[in-house]
């Protein structure tokens, strides 16, 4: 019933933890049994170890929260080293999302990962290129099909792209990608914010924007996936503000194959079990024998 298939992998259900938000899944199973997850995104990894940013690094708004981490990693030979053995012990699927700064640390990385027990890399195009100014890869059309055509070519795993809704067009973005060759598209990375502390009369974060993410995007997240979706005929996975089993919903009738929950990780460690279980509910009460069912069905109204 809850069985989805994206690039010819079974997942046991469609809810994957998202990247930064469930370390490498060592930290959650203290509360609960992780393999019942659909999938696992470990958290942003780049070729070398980052310490991250300085000063406050999360912030709660309104409806959602701020994040400005900065990619805080151990770097990708620790990972294989001491991170992947105990995810490659769980029963699901595991996702590398990788960062780089650069086309040849984005390359580097691939060639380490490819030779590890991985089902997917999530390729962060969101990252700044220091090469070219600081602008995030994930901006330009142009920039991130030539990022993802050439990481598509070092790779020995199905690429997932990963796209920013700080994107120019992220409807013409998400076909430049698959027309790159990506396998997957995934949607969407944190939105580009600020705070300000009003008694500091100064921004809340040393960089001064950060990335908002939980239930104040969903709606915007939602029509994204809802368009880009349906430009697309790669599989793809939602995010942005999933808090409950209606927002999955939601999502998968907007058009994706699964989702990832990130930010509600945050309100309830195990928040991903009652998700699942709702999912499964709402599928028997409705007589939905697969969730295949009611993929992209509102666009089929």
């Amino acid at each position: 019933m809850l069985k989805v298939n994206i690039c010819g992998v079974e997942f046991k259900n469609p809810v994957i933890a998202a990247s930064g938000t469930f370390g490498f899944g060592k930290e959650y199973s203290k509360f609960f049994e992780v393999s019942k997850l659909g999938g696992i995104c470990t958290k942003g990894l780049t070729l070398n170890e980052k310490y991250g940013n300085e000063g406050i690094r999360i912030h709660e708004t309104t409806g959602g929260l701020m994040n400005s981490i900065g990619l805080q990693n151990p770097g990708i030979d620790n990972f294989i080293a001491n991170e992947l053995p105990f995810m490659n012990g769980l029963d699901t699927v595991i996702i590398a999302n990788l960062g780089g700064s650069s086309m040849e640390e984005y390359l580097e990385g691939i060639e380490r990962l490819n030779d590890t027990h991985l089902d997917f890399i999530e390729l962060n195009i969101s990252c700044p290129n220091v090469k070219a100014g600081g602008m995030a890869f994930g901006i330009k059309s142009k920039v991130a099909y030539e990022v993802v055509s050439q990481v598509k070519k070092a790779s020995q795993k199905p690429i997932i792209v990963k796209l920013s809704p700080n994107a120019e067009d992220i409807v013409d973005m998400a076909v430049k990608c698959c027309e790159a060759g990506a396998d997957a598209l995934s949607l969407v990375n944190t939105f580009k914010a600020m705070a300000i502390d009003v008694y500091k009369r100064k921004p809340v974060f040393n960089n001064i924007t950060a990335g908002l993410s939980g239930p104040a995007i969903k709606p915007i997240a939602l029509r994204m996936v809802y368009e880009v979706s349906a430009e697309v005929k790669v599989p793809v996975v939602g995010i942005g503000g999933i808090m409950d089993w209606r927002d999955v919903i939601e999502f998968i009738m907007a058009g994706a194959d699964a989702i990832q929950i990130g930010s509600a990780n945050f309100v309830k460690p195990d928040i991903t079990l009652d998700i699942i279980n709702g999912v499964e509910e709402f599928l028997k009460q409705e007589g939905i024998k697969s969730i295949k069912e009611i993929k992209g069905i509102a666009r089929r109204q």
